[in-house]
């Protein structure tokens, strides 16, 4: 902002606060005002004035009222006359949006209130805004901050927010394309891990680009490092998967829900390989996270078919084991149901995705873009059921941020859209995850299509350009304070500028990210360091034909039924071994008491034993 200051730290004329000062240095008087605006007057000459240059929309203001200096928001100036002539003094009318009121302390710096309790009164001195005051305005007031940036209309001033707020009541990144979202989220990651060391972040990324960002933070898990056991998914979430985002047959999901219970009773008792009586599997429900053979869901099918005394019932069976047949050995799916998936592996994956123990590398990056696109729902839904779970069992030692990129998808507006399990898992973490330190961070570039629960609950805000008017207007009713003028600037924010609103700022501000070096940019064009192509060689088509070859592989019918036993020499079991409860295939189990195995399995939760 346009601040005069003289040398020496003596106040100019324009900054002093005294009717007794020229009226050739006041800028402008308060001709009107109601219960939030003002209107003031000025004249102008017909050439340029240097004198005048604060007036601008966007510029802070502030009018004269003693001890008590009102702050305003230039969101309009006016012309009063219709022919512009170079030689006369022109009016001009600034209109201005009240936002805040600064006082003097005795012996202390300046504070301000937001809010105005003291009104201008007509002829009431408005003059361009003091360094003090704009650094008093934006003052956070002992709370923990982290800067950001800078203030658009005064460079010299940083932009600060309270990072522990902005975290713990959840924040959202809203912005068009291009115009430096993904770039302001790695800012806020870092800043957090900088203010909270202990903090845990996992990143759904559907674009594959923030891992490029945190090189020496952050864990990168895509589809051929991703280890998420089928028997971990709800039914509602394997029934996606079954069917592939189609509607699912109803008789077949009772059947799925019927078998699944006894499949995992199966599990627990090998020597009776098949439960008959749904009675028998007390204690064990669909979405109890217990494993189970796929194989022995198709056993139990096959024995039905084979009891069935009319033929009209076969077609439904027939159907739903195709479709288990058909996913299993689907290589898109080797994260879900890879041999290695049946065996009780909830202690790997809770370590490995919510870094427990995080050894240096507190962000987990889910790249999702090479997922098949009718398991993200799945995938999304289970990892936000589990970080939920996983917080709470913490009894408040872990603190986790889930950051959900293009959170349009998965929490849309239309209920009737999207996938149910998604947006409920995600909206459990906006409305309770504070409390138990799951925090939310939402980004997204069509506010207008997010589930306006889901964006209600985010307490921080920050807003970047933004051209479509539904946007603007889902933002402006976000907006709690009286500065909602600032937000008619959002169709021409530039680069990197936001308007921060919330709980996290100590007032609404215009401000300007800092710039992140090269090497801290969100990029797409990592490299797979596995990959047979050099990033300085030539593209060349086999190796394309190579690669699309070896994730087309089939898996070989024997996988469905094998049951291997977890290798305790890998290096995923040597890093959360301390985290993990002994592990074990079928051989086993069957040396196991039953008694043994329900201690194992359910008295001693997996959940509950990750801090004991």
């Amino acid at each position: 902002m346009f601040v005069e200051r003289s040398h020496g730290g003596e106040l100019t004329s324009q900054e002093r606060r005294n009717d007794a000062q020229s009226d050739a240095r006041i800028i402008g008087r308060v001709g009107q005002c109601d219960g939030s605006r003002a209107v003031l007057v000025a004249t102008t000459s017909g050439e340029a004035d240097p004198s005048i240059a604060m007036w601008t929309v966007g510029r802070l203001v502030s009018i004269n009222l003693g001890s008590i200096r009102t702050v305003g928001l230039i969101y309009q100036i006016d012309a009063t006359v219709g022919d512009w002539e170079a030689t006369t003094n022109i009016p001009i009318k600034i209109h201005v949006e009240l936002v805040g009121e600064v006082r003097d302390q005795s012996g202390g710096p300046a504070i301000f209130d937001r809010g105005v309790t003291v009104y201008p009164h007509i002829g009431a001195i408005a003059h361009c805004i003091r360094q003090s005051d704009l650094e008093a305005i934006y003052d956070l007031g002992g709370q923990k901050a982290a800067r950001i940036g800078h203030l658009t209309q005064e460079e010299t001033i940083d932009a600060r927010v309270a990072i522990e707020t902005t975290l713990s009541r959840h924040f959202a990144v809203v912005g068009t394309t291009g115009v430096g979202k993904s770039t302001a989220v790695s800012l806020l990651i870092r800043k957090a891990i900088q203010s909270q060391p202990d903090l845990r972040v996992l990143i759904l990324d559907p674009h594959n680009e923030f891992s490029a960002a945190f090189p020496d933070q952050s864990v990168r898990i895509d589809t051929k490092t991703l280890d998420l056991p089928f028997w971990l998914f709800q039914l509602e979430e394997l029934v996606e998967v079954l069917y592939r985002g189609r509607e699912p047959v109803a008789e077949e999901v009772d059947m799925l829900r019927e078998l699944i219970p006894l499949a995992k009773q199966a599990y627990r008792s090998p020597q009776h390989s098949i439960v008959k009586r749904y009675g028998e599997t007390i204690g064990i429900g669909p979405d109890t996270p217990v494993p189970y053979r796929m194989a022995d869901v198709i056993r139990m099918i096959e024995d039905r078919v084979g009891q069935l005394e009319t033929k009209n019932d076969r077609p439904v069976y027939r159907s739903l084991r195709a479709r288990i047949e058909s996913a299993v050995a689907d290589p898109r799916y080797r994260f879900m149901f890879a041999p290695k998936m049946v065996d009780d592996s909830i202690h790997e994956t809770i370590g490995r995705i919510f870094r427990i123990p995080h050894l240096g590398r507190p962000v987990t990056c889910l790249e999702l873009a090479g997922l098949p696109s009718e398991v993200i729902n799945s995938v999304c839904s289970v990892l936000a059921r589990l970080a939920f779970d996983v917080t709470i069992n913490s009894r408040g030692r872990l603190k986790l941020l889930v950051l959900c990129e293009e959170a349009h998808r998965y929490m849309p507006a239309d209920p009737r859209l999207g996938f149910a399990p998604t947006r409920h898992a995600l909206a459990r973490i906006a409305k309770e995850g504070r409390k138990y330190g799951c925090y939310l961070g939402v980004v997204t570039q069509r506010p207008a299509e997010l589930d306006p629960t889901v964006l209600s609950q985010c307490s921080t805000v920050f807003a970047m350009r933004l051209a479509n008017e539904a946007d603007q207007e889902i933002v402006r009713a976000a907006i709690a304070d009286s500065s909602a003028s600032i937000l008619t600037f959002l169709s021409s924010l530039g680069q990197r500028e936001a308007i921060a609103f919330g709980e996290g700022v100590a007032t609404t501000m215009r401000m300007k990210f800092d710039r992140l070096v090269p090497d801290e940019l969100p990029s797409t064009t990592t490299v797979d360091p596995n990959s047979q192509i050099s990033s300085n060689d030539e593209l060349a088509l086999h190796h394309l034909v190579q690669n699309m070859r070896d994730m087309a592989r089939p898996q070989s019918s024997s996988d469905m039924n094998e049951v291997t036993s977890f290798d305790s020499s890998s290096p995923t079991s040597a890093a959360y071994a301390p985290f993990g409860a002994p592990r074990f295939g079928t051989s086993g189990l069957a040396s196991d008491t039953t008694e043994q195995r329900r201690s194992r399995h359910f008295e001693d939760d997996p959940l509950k034993r990750l801090y004991e």
